[in-house]
């Protein structure tokens, strides 16, 4: 009996914080039960459906992103990488070999000599080896292909225009607006009294 009791507190106890930590209105779609284990189950099967959704999203994510050169080499690998542990925890693990293979088709075509020297090699390299050789390659570009620190320097550009485009146009159309409104005519009144200030009420010779 006593067992028994410590049991039903323990898990009173756990429904009470389960149900705390889930927001009201996920709540609501959770079939509610008595029991912590079955209601921990309720709670796994609706999130099932919500998961595979994120595993596809970061799938399509992985197969389409493309290192444009303007942020670090390293940062792009590291974010391709952080994506691939997202998914490994969702029970769809990309092995090293596969998660290079992606790394190396997001590089652009300026990497062309880089991956076919990559592709001839026998061994396989490591995330932090791929990490150095990437960085390396990337700065050797900079020297020796200005067409590289072009496409670096023209894609920050069109992100700064189009942030300065949208700010111009704000200013724009304040300026317009406070025009309008000193060249505004004012509409014209009806005759007032000039004792009572009341319309139509004027004054007789």
């Amino acid at each position: 009996m006593a067992a028994y009791e410590k049991w039903e507190c323990s898990n009173r106890m756990s429904l009470m914080i389960m149900k705390s930590s889930i927001s009201v209105a996920i709540r609501g779609a959770i079939p509610d039960s008595n029991d912590a284990k079955t209601y921990l189950a309720s709670v796994e099967e609706q999130f099932k459906g919500s998961s595979k959704a994120r595993a596809s999203t970061l799938m399509m994510k992985m197969l389409t992103t493309r290192y444009d050169g303007t942020s670090g080499v390293r940062e792009h690998i590291m974010m391709m990488n952080d994506m691939a542990s997202k998914l490994k925890d969702m029970e769809m693990e990309i092995y090293d070999g596969f998660l290079v293979h992606f790394i190396m088709t997001s590089l652009p075509v300026q990497f062309g000599p880089f991956k076919i020297n990559y592709n001839t090699q026998k061994e396989k390299w490591k995330m932090s080896e791929l990490i150095a050789m990437c960085v390396q390659e990337k700065e050797r570009l900079k020297v020796e292909r200005p067409d590289f620190a072009h496409l670096a320097t023209a894609a920050t550009t069109r992100k700064k225009s189009k942030g300065n485009d949208k700010g111009k146009k704000k200013v724009d159309l304040a300026k317009s607006i406070n025009k309008a409104n000193v060249s505004g005519k004012k509409p014209m009144q009806a005759p007032k009294c000039h004792f009572c200030r009341k319309v139509r009420q004027l004054r007789k010779d």
